[in-house]
């Protein structure tokens, strides 16, 4: 279907290039990292600020970020919502604060949560193509930079301002409140944030369990309780405060920030009666920021970053520990900007992190991954040269890899064997792209990346179970690393009556690392903790591993936005969009857990101080869930959004908002999400809220 759907696609737009309407300038927009214009970048760039972030604001990156073109929300319950873009999520999609990593283990499993919080967001950059090797290698998916000033990096024009807001989602009860306070006098400036969250159990469209799925899957499993209309146990309670400081001259600043979260959130249960699982985060970071200008001749900034984080969450079992993660991560960046060299721009850098990492399961007394130290060293760099109607990109990055097993022995191998001293890699990845200005009206631009991933810890060394996936994981110590080769190709036009983006893709990935339903089961001797065969008719564990195989991914996102009325009556505007991503293995057989075909409408009006939007998607059934997995329904979700705005009230800006989310109230399964049989998305529910600033 989607070749159809490209081919109409493509077959409009040579139309609609042709269109003879008055020249009309593409539409500029700052792009933190690197600095330059959107339509100076090869790639696409989405781009969340002001009042459009307030309303597209959700409980985690992944639902704020899911309306975006390409990208969807990997949801395992309401308590964890990470971003899944162009079918890739984990490693492939690397989320960062202020161009630093967050130190968390969200990217090593889908039931750990990020410590990015959307609410605290100044701005939010999704970053495709060349400028993605600034900040990791295999990140095929893309760059989610969260910005949110924890460290001051101008001079405050008062002593104080504030922010305060407040927000009510029905459909999980979830009350949240957030304040910031910034300001500063003569060289120095401050900031503190703080954030309180509270969720109750999440209200659905339906049944909880998808009971015919979920005992396909698992054929030990016995579902005996089922809720209607709610998820049992996915409430949550969630903490979150910062302090920075910074001293700000002429020549740059530097700065310091604390930063402490605690997060707690149930796991959907699996309706066997058993005890339910909770995952308790702790975690403190602490981050050193400083740029200084044109410290020598040829340079126009000198950037560092520097961190440490000390990350630790338990799994409770029934309120006792049972599976527990721990991180310790130390992170360096040195970035220089030199000055134009004629017509090229350009950034390089330094990078390195340093992490003692373990997982142990306490009930069993069994390590699951052995305490291992990580070491990571990369050199990047990125140019951009733009000439007349041409503008060319190229970026680069070499990684050295280390990752160091401290073996014990309560630690199985997942073969049995030995596990080597040490793993070592050297990926090295390269992109260019050239973006073409036809005219005033359309541009071109064409984006090539070689990108290499090494395995992470969890891939290689994992043995064990794991509580709030409810499996046994196994790793692989043979893994190569991944390489993906990616061609991307985009189309923008702008005329009066009609602005159009279309992106085509194709990623081939060789040695593709994905974790696999094997088919088998095992359960937990009492005594040991050990893996023991699954009996018959007893409710067991089942077995995940980690694997390779070449894949092949390809799809499309498009958008038409069609301005339909601009009066003393407002304006409106209707957007049509779609996006698709088909992952399959070249050998044969379907890469699991791939968002389904998307498409739909936004009409969206604004008069004065008044905005508002309806949006209407419709997503298809996802029939290629991969081997040993099920396949979901396809779903309509209607959704609408107001706000209006109080520009000045005795010195404050004030917003008001409210949202209708499933307003259909549909009972959907996601398909990127591990406990889609188990916990459908979020039902019927009003949010609403305001925001003060002063």
């Amino acid at each position: 279907m989607y070749k159809k759907l490209i081919a109409l696609a493509v077959l409009i737009l040579l139309k609609t290039a042709n269109a003879d309407e008055a020249p009309i300038e593409l539409e500029d927009i700052t792009v933190t990292a690197p600095e330059s214009k959107s339509a100076l970048v090869a790639e696409p760039n989405t781009v969340l600020e002001g009042d459009d972030l307030t309303l597209k604001m959700s409980h985690s990156i992944g639902e704020t970020l899911k309306q975006e073109l390409g990208i969807t929300s990997q949801s395992f319950g309401p308590g964890v919502g990470t971003p899944v873009i162009r079918g890739q999520s984990g490693a492939r999609v690397k989320v960062l604060n202020s161009g630093m990593s967050n130190g968390d283990l969200s990217q090593l499993s889908p039931d750990h949560a990020s410590s990015s919080e959307p609410i605290m967001a100044e701005r939010i950059e999704i970053l495709r193509g060349p400028a993605t090797l600034l900040y990791g290698s295999g990140v095929i998916g893309g760059v989610v930079n969260v910005l949110d000033n924890r460290i001051p990096s101008e001079q405050m024009k008062r002593p104080f301002t504030g922010a305060f807001e407040q927000r009510y989602d029905t459909a999980v009860a979830e009350t949240s409140t957030a304040l910031k306070a910034e300001g500063g006098q003569d060289q120095f400036a401050y900031h503190l944030d703080g954030l309180f969250r509270d969720r109750n159990n999440m209200a659905v469209g339906g049944q909880a369990i998808d009971v015919f799925a979920a005992e396909a899957v698992d054929p030990t499993l016995k579902v005996i309780q089922n809720s209607q209309g709610s998820v049992p146990n996915t409430n949550a309670q969630t903490m979150n405060g910062s302090a920075g400081l910074s001293w700000v001259t002429d020549p740059g600043f530097a700065g310091v920030a604390i930063n402490q979260v605690h997060n707690n959130y149930g796991i959907a249960p699996d309706g066997s009666g058993g005890i339910n699982t909770r995952i308790d985060i702790q975690q403190s970071k602490y981050d050193f920021k400083s740029d200084i200008k044109q410290p020598f001749s040829l340079s126009e900034v000198l950037r560092s970053r520097f961190a440490y984080t000390d990350y630790y969450h338990t799994e409770l079992d029934g309120g006792i520990a049972g599976t527990a993660f721990s991180n310790k991560t130390f992170e360096g960046r040195l970035e220089l900007n030199h000055k134009p060299l004629g017509d090229l721009k350009g950034t390089w850098g330094l990078q390195g992190s340093s992490s003692n990492f373990s997982a142990m399961d306490f009930q069993g007394n069994q390590t699951i991954v052995p305490n291992s130290l990580i070491n990571s060293y990369s050199l990047f760099g990125f140019e951009s040269l733009a000439k007349d109607i041409l503008t060319y990109q190229v970026g680069a990055r070499v990684e050295a890899n280390t990752i160091a097993p401290q073996s014990g022995s309560n630690y199985i191998s997942p073969n049995g064997l030995p596990i080597n001293s040490s793993y070592q890699y050297l990926p090295v990845s390269a992109s260019a792209s050239a973006l073409w200005d036809i005219d005033k009206h359309n541009n071109v631009s064409l984006a090539l990346t070689r990108s290499q991933r090494a395995p992470q810890v969890q891939e290689l060394l994992s043995h064990g179970f794991h509580d709030a996936t409810r499996s046994f994981e196994l790793g692989d110590p043979n893994l190569h690393m991944e390489t993906s080769y990616n061609l991307d190709l985009a189309y923008k036009f702008k005329s009066n009556w009609v602005r159009i983006e279309l992106n085509l893709f194709n990623n081939w990935a060789n040695n593709y690392i994905y974790q696999r339903r094997t088919g088998q089961f095992v359960k937990q001797d009492p005594i040991t903790g050990l893996a023991e065969v699954c009996p018959v008719n007893i409710a067991c564990t089942a077995v995940v591993q980690s694997q390779q195989a070449d894949a092949l991914f390809r799809g499309y996102e498009n958008k038409w936005v069609f301005p339909v009325m601009e009066n003393r009556y407002g304006l409106l505007d209707l957007t049509l969009f779609s996006d698709y991503t088909r992952g399959t293995f070249v050998n044969s057989g379907d890469v699991p857990r791939m968002p389904p075909l998307r498409f739909g409408f936004q009409w969206d009006y604004l008069y004065k101080e008044w905005s508002a939007n309806v949006r209407f998607t419709r997503a298809e059934a996802q029939q290629n869930p991969g081997l040993n997995d099920t396949s979901t329904a396809g779903y309509y979700l209607l959704s609408l959004g107001s706000q209006y705005e109080i520009k000045d009230f005795y010195g404050s800006k004030i917003i008001l908002f409210t949202k209708g989310n499933n307003l259909l109230n549909e009972n959907i399964r996601n398909s990127t999400s591990y406990l889609r049989n188990f916990a459908p998305e979020p039902g019927r529910g009003a949010e609403m809220g305001f925001k003060v600033t002063y």
